[in-house]
């Protein structure tokens, strides 16, 4: 082994940190292998390298025989005692020097290819020992280049691969950019280890709040839901194992500073904060913030929910294609329908108009009037085509009849009479 391979050691042990006797332990098993081939299948074949002169030398161990069979397990007596084996006889195990003329060049090559290769295999278990326990952790590194629609960012010993389908859509990245990922996993490839990191998981998210969020870190406030659509909007559910402590208010923070760092890291994706609640009508009812809702029906077979909301909070609680009640079916775990409320006070107000539209006939009371009214009769006019057979079916209406329907008729009569024509002055 020349000098070159040498200093190459010197280097590898000083700058990657890996002790000189691995190093050569691997050149030593790449040299064997290389002498295996060069020497020939020789019995219990050995290479040694000296560390300072860098000399390689190939040793077998071959049993002494009067006739030579095989040449890679036998040596004859005159060969074993001319190597130094004065008084080997017939039998004996003598471990001699089989190293091939020229294997110095040979067996060089082949050590600075298993010296690569090895410091290759050597980084990659560094960089899986190094990240293996920091997945969940929120990392930073540098846009390096792009593979098609993946991102490689550089996080300063390895690379990592932000991934397009864990990408926000809204974001765009340049290179020599800085930006903060999810170290979401560590998947083994062909190619070894490869650290592959998020910014759209939730998990994201969550992480950030824990670095701003000194009670979510010790454990006084916990996040029961966290619901996500990235680039567009973020519900969490947060509690609070201590009374003394507004979950909210804390995650919030003073003036709203802690949630504003994350809503910038986030480049402006709005965060919903809602306070968990065993009670799924409350729940239900936060998640949809910023929409009141008038009423909600529980199945809690089909872990269903029916939210009946005013006209004008439709829109809110549905949301901007239908985001918020997705968001909110997401972090509660149940389906949600949304149902707009009936405009009970205009019903309410047609009925009462016609009460007293029919209740202004003379000969039909108020209470006769509100009787056909629920019959669906409207008005007079609709009574015109009635018999006397159709109202007498009701019993609250009965033998009066045909006393209505004359009313009716005589209230037609005089409004004919009353009428333009007959209102016009007499001429003179």
């Amino acid at each position: 082994m020349n000098a070159d391979m040498l200093a190459q050691l010197e280097f590898f042990e000083r700058e990657k940190g890996i002790s000189r006797e691995i190093l050569l332990g691997a050149v030593q098993e790449a040299i064997l292998a290389a002498a295996k081939r060069a020497v020939g299948p020789a019995r219990e074949l050995r290479v040694e390298i000296n560390p300072k002169s860098g000399v390689i030398q190939a040793w077998a161990k071959l049993i002494v025989a009067d006739r030579i069979i095989s040449k890679h397990d036998q040596i004859s007596v005159f060969d074993a005692r001319r190597a130094g084996f004065s008084e080997a006889k017939v039998g004996d195990e003598v471990e001699v020097e089989v190293t091939p003329s020229g294997f110095g060049r040979i067996a060089s090559q082949h050590a600075k290819q298993a010296l690569t290769g090895y410091i290759r295999k050597a980084e990659k278990e560094k960089v899986y020992a190094e990240y293996k326990d920091r997945v969940g952790e929120i990392v930073s590194g540098t846009v390096r280049r792009f593979e098609k629609s993946d991102v490689v960012l550089d996080l300063g010993k390895s690379e990592a691969l932000l991934p397009n389908r864990e990408r926000v859509p809204t974001e765009e990245y340049q290179i020599g950019e800085r930006i903060r990922c999810l170290l979401k996993t560590i998947e083994q490839s062909i190619h070894g280890p490869e650290i592959i990191l998020s910014r759209a998981d939730p998990a994201f998210v969550l992480s950030l709040f824990k670095s701003e969020v000194a009670e979510l870190k010790d454990g006084t406030i916990e996040v029961k839901a966290i619901a996500r659509e990235p680039g567009f909007r973020t519900k969490l559910a947060v509690y609070s194992r201590d009374s003394k402590v507004d979950p909210v208010g804390a995650c919030v923070g003073l003036r709203g500073q802690r949630v504003k760092n994350i809503v910038r890291e986030l480049n402006n994706e709005k965060v919903d904060i809602i306070p968990w609640s065993s009670d799924i009508r409350a729940f239900v009812a936060k998640a949809l913030d910023p929409a009141r809702i008038k009423s909600c029906v529980v199945d809690e077979a089909r872990k269903r929910i029916l939210v009946t909301t005013p006209q004008d909070q439709l829109p809110l609680a549905v949301g901007r294609r239908g985001q918020n009640a997705r968001l909110a079916s997401r972090l509660t775990g149940w389906e949600i329908d949304i149902e707009p409320e009936a405009d009970i006070n205009s019903f309410e107000a047609r009925v009462g108009h016609a009460v007293q539209e029919l209740a202004a006939v003379p000969g039909i009371t108020e209470d006769q009037a509100r009787i056909l009214v629920n019959m669906g009769f409207h008005g007079v006019e609709d009574l015109l085509d009635a018999s006397v057979a159709d109202l007498a079916q009701n019993p609250d209406i009965g033998l009066a009849a045909s006393t209505i329907l004359e009313a009716v008729r005589g209230e037609l009569v005089r409004r004919q009479a009353s009428g333009p024509a007959a209102e016009a002055p007499a001429p003179v």
